[in-house]
């Protein structure tokens, strides 16, 4: 049986994405519509080229020899779908920005990111991924770094933030990260700035 045109077309899309890449209707929207797509993509999982993760999201499992069956999905790539297919602006938040900006070693099954949506809380597998809703004036117009750094931050509260913490954020930050957290973090609470201005301050000086 011949495939359609636009079916041939997902599917070339989706040979070039790396593996464990999540995507979802929107990232096709070009090629045919919605209705097209959604069909198409599932006939592509009854396929076994692709992998349904949850409704509407996909991605391409990543075979691991070793274990001898295919990796569980990446949560950050599926948040990162769920942000392209509902325009929203998301960050990584709590112990998910802690681990990160390597402020933490602690493993969880627990992804927390906010955004600009509304909540949203999905389980994936034994995993969990959920959206917090902040005002825009919290997460408009700052790079992915900022916000990450704003809200480890929060995370951790203003008496747990020592030396320790801040040297590891300088190792983690490129130069350019820290120039645009410095400037982008202005409006936030005072006591994050200082510490903003702590770690960027030794590139300023």
């Amino acid at each position: 049986m011949i495939r359609p045109k636009y079916l041939e077309q997902i599917s070339q899309r989706i040979d070039s994405f790396e593996v464990g890449t999540a995507f979802t209707a929107v990232d096709f929207l070009d090629i045919a519509s919605t209705d097209a797509i959604n069909k198409g993509l599932s006939r592509i999982n009854e396929e076994g080229k692709i992998r349904r993760v949850m409704q509407g999201v996909y991605d391409i499992p990543e075979y691991s020899n070793v274990l001898n069956e295919y990796s569980v999905p990446r949560i950050d790539k599926v948040a990162e779908a769920q942000a392209r297919r509902y325009n929203w602006t998301i960050a990584p938040a709590g112990d998910t920005a802690l681990n990160i900006l390597h402020l933490s070693t602690q493993v969880s099954n627990k992804w927390h990111y906010v955004s600009d949506g509304p909540y949203r809380k999905y389980t994936i597998g034994k995993s969990t991924l959920e959206f917090r809703h902040v005002a825009n004036r919290e997460i408009a117009g700052m790079s992915t770094s900022t916000i990450m750094v704003i809200q480890a931050f929060r995370a951790l509260g203003k008496y747990n933030i020592g030396e320790k913490e801040i040297g590891k954020l300088r190792e983690v930050l490129t130069k350019t990260d820290k120039s645009i957290l410095i400037n982008e973090a202005k409006t936030s609470t005072a006591w994050i700035y200082e510490f903003v201005k702590k770690v960027s301050w030794e590139d300023a000086r």
